[in-house]
Formats: C-alpha cells, sequence, structure tokens
C-alpha cells in the first residue's frame, strides 16, 4: 500500500504492501526489546517472535449497506443470529482486558460500523479506558457524515474512509449501490470538524481504477489527506485475479513520473505503509 500525507503546502505518498498477515498481526507489533522495561505489558501479547502487539482490531457487526464486488456478493453473506454477537457490554469488557494487558490502540471495523445504533456510546466508553491512546474507525463513508460531530464529541481519534474511484458511475459500479456524493461529503465533513490527517483507503485494480492512481494523489495536495493505496488482495469468495493486481512497485512507478518530487520518509516500526512526502508544486 502506498499512503499519501497531505500538508497544504507539501504532500506526502505512502505504500502498503499488505496482506492478511500485516493487516491483523505485524502491524500491531513492537519489538519487545525496544519498549521500555517499565512499559506494563503482558506477555499474553507477545508472540514467538518476540513481537507485542499492542492494536486491537473489533469487527463490531457483519452488516454492511454496500456490497463491494471484492468483498462480498450481491446478495449478502449469512448473517451471524443476533444473540451469538458481541453486545455492547461485552465488547467494552474484553477491549478493557486488551488495553489493561497493554494494548494502546483500538480501530473498530465491520461491515460497517456506523450500521451498529450503539456506535456512539461504545465509543464513549472505549475512549474512556485508561491506558488507551489511539481509538480508530475504518469506515465506508455512506452514513459517517452525519455521525461524524458526535462520535468526535465520544471519543473516536482517528477515521479511515474507504473510497476506490472518484468516477460516480465507477462507484455504483463497484459497490452495486448508489452513495459516492455522500462518501465525499464525509470526507469533507471529517476534515471540517477536525480530523487531520484524514486517511482514506483506496483499492486499487487493474483496468478499473489503476488510472485514477495520480488524481487520488492530487487530493492531498491542498486537503490534509492520507491517501493509502491498497493491493488487491486474494481471499474466500472475492473472485481474485492476478490480471487485476497493480503491485506496489508499479504504482510507485506511475506515481513517480507524474510526481518526480517524491521523498522516501523515515517510518514507524510498526507502520504498514511506505512512506512518501512529494514537496514540489507541479
Amino acid at each position: 500500500m502506498m499512503r499519501y500525507v497531505s500538508k497544504v503546502s507539501e504532500w506526502h505518498l505512502g505504500f502498503r504492501k499488505l496482506n492478511l498477515c500485516s493487516m491483523y498481526a505485524t502491524s500491531c507489533a513492537k519489538f519487545s526489546e525496544d519498549l521500555p522495561k517499565d512499559n506494563p505489558v503482558s506477555d499474553m501479547l507477545l508472540d514467538s517472535f518476540g513481537r507485542l502487539h499492542t492494536y486491537l482490531r473489533i469487527s463490531l457487526t457483519e452488516r454492511c449497506n454496500l456490497r463491494c464486488q471484492y468483498c462480498m456478493p450481491a446478495e449478502g453473506v449469512e448473517l451471524t443470529p443476533g444473540p451469538q454477537l458481541l453486545s455492547q457490554n461485552e465488547i467494552v469488557r474484553l477491549a478493557n482486558l486488551f488495553v489493561s494487558s497493554g494494548v494502546d490502540k483500538i480501530r473498530l471495523t465491520g461491515g460497517e460500523p456506523t450500521i451498529r445504533k450503539d456506535i456512539e456510546d461504545i465509543c464513549l466508553q472505549l475512549s474512556n479506558l485508561k491506558g488507551l491512546k489511539t481509538l480508530a474507525m475504518t469506515t465506508n463513508g455512506i452514513t459517517l457524515a452525519r455521525k461524524l460531530p458526535k462520535l468526535k464529541e465520544c471519543g473516536l481519534s482517528s477515521v479511515n474512509i474507504s473510497l476506490d474511484t472518484l468516477v460516480p458511475a465507477k462507484f455504483e459500479f463497484m459497490t452495486r449501490r448508489k452513495g459516492h456524493e455522500r462518501v465525499l461529503e464525509s470526507i469533507n465533513a471529517a476534515i471540517s470538524v477536525g480530523y487531520n490527517p484524514v486517511k482514506v483507503n483506496c483499492v486499487v485494480m487493474r483496468g478499473f481504477n489503476d488510472d485514477e492512481i495520480c488524481d487520488f494523489v492530487e487530493l492531498t495536495r491542498e486537503k490534509p489527506i492520507n491517501i493509502r493505496f491498497i493491493e488487491f488482495m486474494p481471499f474466500d469468495g472475492n473472485v481474485w485475479n492476478v490480471k487485476k493486481l497493480v503491485p506496489y512497485s508499479e504504482m510507485l512507478d506511475r506515481v513517480v513520473k507524474r510526481f518526480p518530487g517524491l521523498k522516501r520518509l523515515q517510518d514507524h516500526p510498526t507502520d504498514t505503509a511506505k512512506n512518501f512526502k512529494n514537496s514540489t508544486s507541479s
């Protein structure tokens, strides 16, 4: 995956090569020898490679209001019966156990997390956990704009919004739903209420949106947006095809040709993205 981080007068880019392991494990890890000796982290979070996993992802629901072709069949998926899902109290209790053991960042995902009617209450309770530094959310942005002020008030500190195309017709084709303008509204709303940066996730697929890579980068020129380009990944049911894959190296080559002032940045040890900055005005 590559990521662009914007500061209006200069823009940053980050690439991240993703796989299932890096998303759910190594992206959360710190090597134990790099931590302060008095760091109160439980051995429960230590894996066999000596890494401490301090980043917890919680899926709040399987439900989603989109049907993205690389994610879900048109008819949706069979849903887990409600009584088998974690309640609000159970989510908070489990999160508290992890935070008390050393987890300092929680990301809320789905499905689409904003579908949950108790999302504000969940955010409020999680943000009040002693020791938690970051409460983030990954969302498709369809219903986010109207909920953002309350979510921010309830302690949501970071937001990632998924958007794979800047073309409304492509959006409707890929998601099998309307709503492109609502996602853009949510991105602007996030900026308006003070999120800086607003992270935009874009799954790049050959023949669909790979011609928009530099258009996405342009978004970072004037707004506090990080564009996070993600390689198309295979998993059960998404009809993955290697011909649709645009590798990180190719994405980077395209960006360098359009923005020759691109410079590599120092990554944080736990980053899953390769970060770049472009300070040229062209």
